[in-house]
This record gives C-alpha cells, structure tokens and sequence, in this order.
C-alpha cells in the first residue's frame, strides 16, 4: 500500500473510532439525542412563543440547551458524547426558534391587526390548520440553504460566529476536550497528510502544538484550565432557579400586581407607563444578554419613554392615550424605533456588502475562481459520508420553494398575495441570508429586523397598495434569513467539536417538523385565551410589520415624527458605522458603543421589561468583575437558564388556567391600571 494509503487509513482512524458504522452521521446522530433535544426544544418553544408575543424578544439559546442536555444526559445510563451533544442543542435551537421563523410574534398578529376601512381588507385570524400550512411554507427553506452557506462562510471564509463558537467551548470543556481550535488544526493536519505525498504534510503535523502531540500518542484530551460544572452543583442551581422563577410566575398569575409595581409613584405607572416588572426570567435574560446590550435597551428606554413620549404628548403630536400604538404617544415612538432599526442594520450590512463583492464578483471577474473552489477544498475537514449531499440540497431547496408557494396562495387566496409574488419572497430570502449569515458570523448580530424591512420596501414597489402581500412576502424573507443565520451558529459549534454536519441537518429537519405543530397549538391556545396583541401580551413587533406596510402604501407619518426618523437614523447610522470599524479592528471596548437593535429596542417595549433586564445585566457584570468567567461562568449561566426556562414552562400552567376559566384570587394593589391578568386592566 502506498504511503497515501497508509496515511488516509490513519485519517479514517482519527475520524471514527472501533465501534462507529460505517455512515458517519449515526455514530452521532442517536435517538436519545434527538429526543432530548426535542423535550428541551418544546420547553424554549413555549418560553420564545411567550416572551416574544411580550417583548418582540427571542433567544436562540443553543449554549443554554448544550449545558441542559449535558445535565440531563447524566441521568442516563451512558451520558452522552460530545457530538451528541451538538445535535441535541441543534435539535432544540431548531425546535425552540420557529415562533420567530413562523412569525407567531410578529407576522400573524400583524394581519390580525388588518382594519377592514384602513387597508381595505377584514382582520386575518388563521384556523390551526390554516397556521400550519403557514409554518409548513416557511420552516424548512431555511434548513436547505444552511449546507452550502456552510460551505462558504464557516469552511472557506471562517467566519468567527462567536455564539456558535462559544457554545463549543462549552461542549468541549463539560466534556473534557481538547480546546476546539487545538481539535480543528489537528484534523486539518490529518487531512494535510492524507492529501500529499511528500515530506510537506508531515512537517505540516510535526509543527503542531506539542501538547496536541503528547495528547494524540498517549490518546488522552489535551488539559484545560476552565473548570467544568460540578453534576450535583449544576442540578441545584438549575433546580432551585427553575422553580424561583416558577412559583413567581404563578403569584403573579393571582396577584397580577407582584409583576406590575408602580417603582416610581402611582402617577407616572397609569400616566405614563412607568412600573417595574420584578420577573426572575427577565433578569436572566439580562444576565443571558450581558450588561453592555441591557444599558444600550435601557438607554433607548430613558431617550423614547422619558423623553420623546411626554415631548410628543405635550405638543399634541400623540393626542392619544399614551399607550396607544395608533394615535398615542407609544405608537408615535415607534416611528422613530423603526428608523434607528433600519438604520443600524443597513450600515451594518455595508462592509458585508463590499466584502461580498470584492471577495467574490470582483475575484471572479479577474479569474480567479478556480482558485477560490481549491482553497475551500483544501480547507474541509469532514469526508463526504458526514456531509449533506448537494442533490440533497438542490432538489430540497426546489420542493421548499414550490411547496412554499403552493401552501401560502392555499393559506391566503390571490387575493392576500400572487405565486409569483411569493415566489420572489423566497428567492429575496436567499439572497438576505447571504447578507444576515455573513454579518452574524461576524459581529454575532443577524439583522433580520432590517432585512425584513428591506424585502417590505422591495414588494411595495413591486405589487404596490397590498398591505397583506407586504407583510406575508417579507415574512416569508425574513423567516429564510434568520432560520439560516440560527442553524449556521450550531454548524459552527459542530464544526469546532467534530460533529457530523449530516447528523445535525437531520435533527434541524425534525426539530422543525415537531416545532410545527408545538408552536402552532401554543398560539392557537394563547389566542382563546389572550387578547393578541393586548395587555398581557403586546406583540410590538406585530405594529412595526404593520407601520412599515402602512407607510409604504399611504406615505403617512404621524406629526413631525418623519424629522425625528431622519435624525435618529442619521445618529444611529454613525454610531452602526463606528461600532463596526471598532469590531473590526478588534478595539477592546467596542462591546460598549451602543447597539442601535437593542436602543431601538427600549422604544418598543414599556420602561417594565427593560428595567428587569438592566438588573441582570449589572448582576452579570458585578459577578464576573469579582468572581471572573473562568471560575463561575458557567454556574450563572445555570442559574440564568433556569429563570428564563421557569417562567417560560409555568406559563403554560397560567395558560390552561386561563383557559378553564380560572382568574385572579385578588386585584390589590391594581389602582394604577397597568396589571394585564385584572379586569379593571
């Protein structure tokens, strides 16, 4: 045998073990992965479908899933591996994103919200079957595009993908692995050897690490100092801020004023909104966002409610009730939200957009192509039994589409929106994801909000005065866009830990298939028993949908809220512009420019949900100045799981009180008008 041979056989040996089949997906593809993933993906669905018909706030939380399958995997007989890990968290990240994918918190209230002498159509309230129709239209495009944007960005670019990366270093240390990148350059050096036949590649090898050799004679993980969760020490925090959060929730659910407290005087809580939400989720999702995004929410929160608001109110530009989003103070702001979101996400997309053009038109027009595909080749670390077949994607991609097109002119007639129309709204999502996967791998941001803005501003032009159309085609790029940039940060975690990338298209396709019919009942379910959008759940994002389609058809802006729009994009443009250079250019502090997604932010929701975070964010930031990330990252990251998780999954609970007829036990402490569960509300 030759020495090529020999050393692909070496190859082959590093890649699998003894007792792996021959089909490298299997050996990490195993039906307890998958159904744990599966159990802790329904449990994020609900707390996404929840949160986000709330506050417009989704969360992957692929690294909270990892850390959850590992608790949960040592109950089983033989815990898990760390390629099983990495399905189960790209199982549940599948299964617990598709209330955004789907648009339940933005799209379908949105045509709920549809006034029959305003837009010259009836309100649209979807039946359940016709709601997943919708979702069948839209789940899965997204899933076949991640392959060969995989391909592109994570293989030939490397893209950083810092969330994808960080829950790898997760994986490898409650695992006990080698650090992911000493992982990744000694499977690159085995397929430097299975490739050459010269001195070349095992110079290549020989260069490595020392401690990677050590490590690969005497097969042992190369030792890190990141210290992993204690089984016992993670259970407990996970236990007692899961059932926290829980048994807050349900007080609350009976006394509605525990979530409602009038912090600043009962004036300025039934005048202006102003009353403090004291829930454990969402300090978790404070201590989940980091301190650096919360004082960006709650920046934007002082500028829009504490000072834009009562300029509006007072001038008689809002002369409505302060909370109205049409002609009250709330809906006046939101003008102004829209722009700093739109602003922020286009300029951030700028330098994605030269790069893309340099790297690839501009290379391909002095013709050099050829060796561009050679350099990707080289760089692919998995054999093509452990990779998605192009066929796969291709004829998956052409069923999607089609399949998408027919289900939504089922779903909503010609009269909501044209095949072809939706036709455009696919191929306008493959285009956007190309742009949101880029600038998420990059800065960890997937502008969606922005891109959805941009496929609304392209169908205004083209079947113009269709408010329904409108909203159904951009939703229908955004779902593509932000479902490629989700799954693209697990690839990344798979690619960092070795996972199969065939093993994780099979549980992305799963997750959204079951996620389908979980989202769908929760929304069904908290619309018999919730008024969407109401006080208990607002779905601000459902009036951006609906603004920005009014806007487009009519060229209506509420008094001088358009000079307001065009200063506040011009600022946010810049501050986008130079958080981006700074990030770039890798500057230290560029973590504490604003974030104009986030600021904007603080103007969609009420001063109640943003104060909560801000007290996770100074929780997080206090913790890991004293205590540092190494020595309790980990343990908060527990314990912030377990608040988001507790309230999310008792939620549930409330709902089906809620359904049974089951009201508050008391009104107390209600006087101000501002708690959802009380009549007087």
């Amino acid at each position: 045998m030759s020495i090529a041979g020999c050393l692909r056989r070496l190859r082959r040996r590093a890649h699998h073990s003894a007792d792996t089949p021959s089909d490298g997906s299997q050996a990490d593809f195993t039906i307890r992965a998958v159904l744990l993933g599966l159990l802790i993906g329904c449990l994020l669905c609900f707390t996404n479908l929840y949160f986000g018909l709330q506050t417009g706030w989704i969360s992957m939380m692929s690294l909270q899933s990892a850390l959850i399958g590992f608790l949960m995997s040592k109950l089983l007989r033989k815990p898990m591996s760390a390629q099983e890990n990495v399905v189960l968290q790209t199982t549940a990240v599948a299964t617990g994103t598709m209330p955004l994918a789907a648009g339940f918190v933005g799209i379908l209230p949105a045509l709920g919200l549809l006034d029959e002498k305003r837009d010259g159509v009836p309100p649209m309230h979807l039946s359940w079957i016709a709601a997943v129709g919708w979702s069948c239209a839209v789940a899965f495009f997204g899933v076949f595009l991640s392959p060969p944007l995989r391909k592109q960005v994570i293989i030939e670019e490397q893209l950083a993908f810092p969330s994808g990366t960080a829950t790898g270093q997760l994986i490898s240390v409650l695992h006990d692995m080698p650090p992911p990148e000493t992982s990744l350059r000694q499977r690159r050096g085995y397929n430097a050897l299975a490739s050459t036949d010269d001195d070349d590649g095992i110079a290549y090898v020989a260069s490595e690490d020392p401690r990677v050799s050590d490590a690969l004679r005497a097969s042992e993980p190369v030792p890190t100092e990141v210290p992993v969760v204690e089984e016992r020490e993670g259970w407990s925090a996970l236990s007692w801020s899961f059932a926290a959060s829980g048994v807050m929730t349900l007080l609350a659910y009976f006394f509605p004023a525990v979530f409602s407290i009038p912090l600043f005087g009962t004036y300025l809580a039934s005048q202006w909104m102003w009353t403090f939400t004291p829930s454990l989720s969402y300090v978790g999702q404070g201590i989940i966002m980091g301190f650096p995004t919360t004082l960006s929410m709650n920046l934007g929160m002082l500028v829009g409610w504490g000072i834009l608001s009562p300029l509006a109110k007072h001038s008689g530009w809002a002369p409505g009730p302060i909370g109205d989003m049409t002609v009250g103070a709330r809906g006046w702001i939101l003008w102004v939200s829209l722009a700093i979101m739109c602003s922020d996400s286009l300029v951030s997309l700028v330098p994605v957009v030269v790069e893309l053009f340099q790297e690839k038109v501009w290379r391909a027009l002095r013709g050099s192509v050829d060796d561009v595909d050679s350099v990707k080749e080289s760089k692919e670390v998995e054999t093509e039994d452990r990779l998605v077949p192009m066929s796969w994607v291709a004829w998956g991609l052409a069923g999607s589409v089609i399949l998408g097109t027919l289900l939504v002119w089922l779903v909503f007639g010609d009269e909501g929106i044209k095949p072809w129309a939706t036709l455009l709204g696919f191929v306008m999502g493959a285009l956007l994801s190309v742009l949101g996967v880029r600038a998420l791998g990059e800065t960890d941001l997937n502008p969606v909000s922005g891109l959805g803005k941009i496929s609304q501003l392209f169908f205004a032009w083209i079947q113009p005065g269709n408010i329904v159309a409108n909203i159904i085609a951009g939703g229908v790029a955004e779902a593509g866009a932000q479902q490629a940039g989700d799954l693209m940060q697990d690839l990344k975690t798979g690619h960092l830990i070795h996972a199969s990338p065939r093993a994780q298209f099979f549980g992305q396709l799963i997750g959204s298939c079951l996620s389908i019919i979980v989202t769908t009942t929760a929304y069904t379910l908290y619309q018999r028993a919730y008024e969407i959008p109401g006080p208990s759940f607002p779905a601000p994002t459902a009036f951006v949908w609906l603004g920005l389609a009014r806007l487009l058809r009519d060229g209506e802006l509420p008094e001088r809220s358009a000079l307001f729009m065009v200063f506040f994009a011009i600022l946010f443009g810049a501050v986008a512009a130079a958080k981006t250079y700074a990030v770039r250019s890798g500057w230290p502090h560029a973590k504490w420019i604003p974030s104009g997604v986030a600021f904007a932010i603080g103007f969609l929701n009420t001063p109640s949900f943003s104060l909560a975070r801000l007290v996770g964010g100074i929780v997080e930031h206090v913790y890991y100045t004293r205590v540092g990330r190494e020595n309790g990252g980990i343990k908060l990251i527990v314990i912030a799981s377990g608040f988001v998780l507790g309230e999310g999954v008792v939620s549930v609970v409330s709902l089906i009180l809620r359904t049974f007829g089951v009201g508050v036990a008391s009104c107390w402490g209600c006087g101000h008008g501002m708690c959802g569960g009380c009549p007087a509300a």
